[in-house]
């Protein structure tokens, strides 16, 4: 096969759009190095074992270890966000398989794509704002975990409908088309072949939705508060990682500052393990 050599012209102007697309590359990676670095920096240094394992307390002009850890943000992010995903996931799926399995090019089906892709973007403070006026004003209520957990689930739901029904698309049809000439139900074909087929891809997306949904501040100051203790009750105030973080960065005490830093890099460390965990298993989906 005869190669063909470029013109000088061509050659420059190669070479100039390779160093803009460099170029363009190190100026996003910058914020993104210097995120890190300075979590890394001002985070590590507030981490230890009593970080981990202790309340924090109320005494914050004293400085020094009387100021407490992260033990009640760390499980009530858990608690909350276990929540959210027990609620949202399964309705999430359930939508999904509609939409591919039943609804496919309905005007109702595209009506429903059309408003989860709406609720994507949303900004999450609407969803902690809308829980906030039914359940905690609409009622004459109080906040509670279980109303964090809602809001965050609804933060979550289309990003699982969403991506449930791009992995469900990608089930080859000869797989439904064989198990129904064979003479299986519909929802027989749909829970002994096509989730299966498809639990790896799903899973992946539930996670990303996960780690989306731990981050968010702005919800969980609508509906669920903090409280400085650990607390397993999801009726009554719940602190939680991201409510730590904003209300220990705006103290005038350099070792609250402190916590908020190692609180930060906590939860970005929680993050990262989601979205490694998220990539491991659609590598070996596609290794499958």
């Amino acid at each position: 096969m005869a190669r063909f050599a470029l013109s000088p012209a061509r050659k420059r102007k190669d070479r100039l759009a390779q160093g803009l697309i460099l170029a363009g590359t190190a100026i996003a990676l910058v914020p993104l190095v210097l995120i890190i670095y300075y979590l890394l920096h001002k985070g590590l240094g507030a981490w230890s074992s009593s970080f981990f394992t202790t309340d924090p307390t109320g005494n914050t002009f004293f400085g020094g270890s009387s100021i407490g850890g992260i033990k009640s943000a760390i499980l009530g992010t858990i608690e909350i966000v276990a929540l959210a995903s027990a609620i949202s996931v399964p309705i999430g799926i359930g939508v999904a398989i509609w939409l591919v399995e039943y609804g496919r090019s309905s005007w109702f089906a595209n009506t429903v794509r059309f408003f989860v892709d709406v609720l994507t973007g949303v900004p999450s403070i609407v969803f902690g704002l809308f829980v906030y006026i039914v359940l905690v004003v609409g009622t004459g209520s109080t906040y509670a975990g279980y109303k964090g957990s809602i809001a965050l689930a609804l933060l979550m739901l289309p990003v699982v409908i969403r991506s449930a029904e791009v992995i469900l698309l990608l089930v080859p049809a000869a797989l439904r088309e064989s198990a129904l000439a064979l003479g299986a139900p519909r929802w027989r074909v749909i829970f002994n072949i096509v989730l299966p087929t498809a639990l790896p891809g799903m899973v992946t997306g539930v996670l990303l939705a996960v780690a989306r949904a731990a981050g968010e501040t702005a919800p969980l100051l609508f509906t669920a508060a903090a409280t400085l203790k650990t607390s397993f009750d999801l009726g009554g105030f719940m602190n939680s990682l991201p409510v730590q973080i904003y209300k220990d960065v705006t103290s005038p005490t350099t070792a609250v500052v402190n916590r908020a830093w190692g609180a930060a890099l906590t939860l970005v460390v929680m993050i990262l393990l989601l979205n490694l965990i998220a990539r491991l298993i659609a590598r070996r989906s596609r290794l499958a």
